[in-house]
């Protein structure tokens, strides 16, 4: 694949995505709440990282139960954030630096104050009774939020299904009527706004088995089950994609990256083979889900560098032909942080002192940088944000997930042993993590606005954008010559066969990138030690150690290497 070929490929395939999450990037009146022209106000900090798209995490009308995760109007703008007039500038501004705004798609459930769920909870014979999924008993369902999955309605003396949080009833897919009011409202009127595409939020989970029956028992003794195929990747759900695309996104050009987390490797094809016409890419979490159960994060075993390679190898082993090994028509995603993840540095890096957390963030953006896919970068990812401390009090985490799953914990008898290592997963694993505000200097919260809806994390004196942005040695600006490095080879760094090498070594991380004539090695150091290394003769393009030693590879280092 020569450069001419890498740029007739479809638009979406080359980019570097940059994700807001609104309540926490930049707060411009002084409420203390992120919003849209606070975001508007650091466009050129996003561009100049190297950024070719903005995906804009859920700005809409919401009570806030779930962060805007829950949508009570799919039209409106939550006022906290701003207005459409504010929404209008923002995009332009966007499209004026020569980038695209893509949003946040999530339509298997809405706030149950959207409208549609106060006229379906009205009545049995409401009209929109039909548009969620109402029964007259509960199942074993286990909510992704804890507990039943089921809330029992006073009103009309029924269950009505929510897979996550109470306020967050889920739609039902099976009737015709409510798919057609979803693209209608939540799709086409954003794509006549001009936005570039969508990232869809639990991409599997639409389609429901309609026996409703318990689901297996994986968490033995517990009242409650993960729902597993009775709802994730379901019998109809290929089918609803396929008519999403075929209704609406066809009709424009569009970028869609679907969450859809776990599935086999048939399932990722169907989302995601260009022949399909489902989805351009997905979001799989074998990566931000290593060392942890898949269906509850908290229940945490670590992990070992060779779990670590299995994880990058299985996120995008759909995209290759298993007879040939050549890349085939469908593609995949590279992302190590968001909304709903820990901070990387903290999670798969080291933050004991200053040294090992600069040069382990960058190690990670080597990694990232270097693989397969499309690129997405977390807000504050690019200046290595760490995990909150600590030393924090639970009391300061604020995210609807951790706070139901240690009212589940309390609700049982634990010893103090038992509460302190659920206590120190949660500092490790928490999406809170990744919610402070973003460190934009060393001044009051950061630089953030007015008082945060979050604390600030206790190090934005010593880390933020301010002291790294002229500083040619500061993470940020190593993420910045590495997304200019991997738009250099896009051949071999974007599209390039990923074989990893020496895969029993627990200390060191070796693979290859090769494109027709182009063939590149990456070596990473996971270890705080010095590690002797037969080290790949050849060009160093980029390494986060200068004057790196031969035959030894110093703590946290990487390298690129064409040979």
């Amino acid at each position: 694949m020569t450069i001419s070929e890498v740029s007739q490929e479809p638009w979406w395939k080359n980019v570097v995505v940059y994700q807001v999450w609104p309540a926490s990037f930049k707060d411009s009146n002084g409420d203390g709440i992120g919003d849209l022209n606070g975001i508007t106000s650091k466009l050129d900090h996003i561009k100049s990282l190297g950024t070719d798209v903005v995906w804009l995490s859920p700005h809409y009308a919401s009570p806030m139960d779930d962060m805007g995760y829950d949508i009570s109007d799919y039209n409106a703008i939550n006022p906290q954030h701003g207005t459409m007039e504010d929404m209008d500038n923002l995009l332009a501004e966007i499209k004026k630096r020569d980038m695209k705004l893509i949003l946040d798609l999530v339509i298997n459930h809405t706030s149950s104050e959207h409208e549609w769920f106060k006229e379906s909870r009205s009545s049995r014979d409401n009209p929109k009774r039909d548009w969620y999924i109402w029964k007259d008993e509960a199942n074993n369902w286990l909510s992704h939020f804890s507990g039943s999955a089921w809330t029992f309605d006073e009103t009309t003396k029924q269950y009505y299904l929510r897979l996550f949080a109470e306020s967050q009833p889920d739609l039902n897919w099976e009737n015709p009527e409510t798919r057609e009011a979803i693209y209608k409202s939540a799709l086409e009127f954003w794509y006549e706004k001009g936005v570039s595409g969508f990232r869809i939020d639990t991409a599997g989970l639409y389609s429901k088995v309609q026996t409703y029956e318990d689901a297996p028992i994986s968490f033995p003794g517990e009242k409650y089950q993960p729902v597993l195929g009775l709802s994730n990747t379901g019998p109809r759900i290929h089918e609803f994609h396929k008519e999403m695309y075929e209704k609406v996104t066809s009709k424009y050009d569009a970028m869609t990256v679907g969450e859809v987390g776990h599935c086999s490797k048939a399932d990722a094809l169907k989302y995601v083979s260009a022949k399909e016409k489902e989805m351009n890419m997905m979001f799989l979490f074998d990566t931000v889900d290593v060392g942890s159960d898949k269906n509850d994060r908290f229940r945490y075993n670590g992990w070992k560098l060779t779990d670590f390679k299995d994880a990058i190898i299985n996120q995008s082993a759909f995209i290759y032909d298993d007879e040939t090994g050549e890349l085939n028509d469908a593609w995949s995603t590279v992302f190590i942080e968001n909304h709903d993840q820990p901070r990387a540095v903290s999670r798969f890096g080291n933050t004991s002192n200053k040294l090992f957390w600069a040069r382990s963030a960058k190690m990670l953006a080597l990694l990232q940088t270097t693989l397969t896919g499309t690129l997405f970068v977390y807000q504050g990812q690019e200046i290595g944000m760490t995990n909150v401390p600590e030393s924090w009090d639970i009391e300061d985490y604020l995210d609807i997930n951790t706070i139901n799953y240690m009212k589940a914990f309390n609700a049982t008898e634990h010893t103090e042993e038992e509460r302190a290592l659920l206590l120190k997963t949660i500092n490790l694993l928490a999406r809170d993590n990744a919610r402070t505000p973003v460190q934009w200097d060393d001044s009051e919260y950061g630089g953030f606005g007015g008082k945060p809806w979050m604390k600030v994390n206790d190090n934005y004196k010593t880390i933020n954008v301010a002291s790294q942005e002229n500083d040619p040695d500061s993470v940020f600006n190593f993420y910045r010559t590495a997304i200019k490095t991997r738009k250099e080879y896009p051949e071999a760094l974007v599209h390039g066969k990923f074989e990893v090498q020496d895969y029993d070594n627990q200390d060191v991380f070796t693979y290859t990138k090769t494109r027709g004539d182009k063939k590149m090695v990456v070596v990473l150091n996971f270890t705080d030690k010095e590690v002797e290394y037969p080290i790949p003769e050849g060009e160093l393009i980029l390494s986060n150690v200068d004057n790196g030693i031969s035959g030894k590879l110093q703590p946290y280092e990487g390298r690129l290497i064409l040979v």
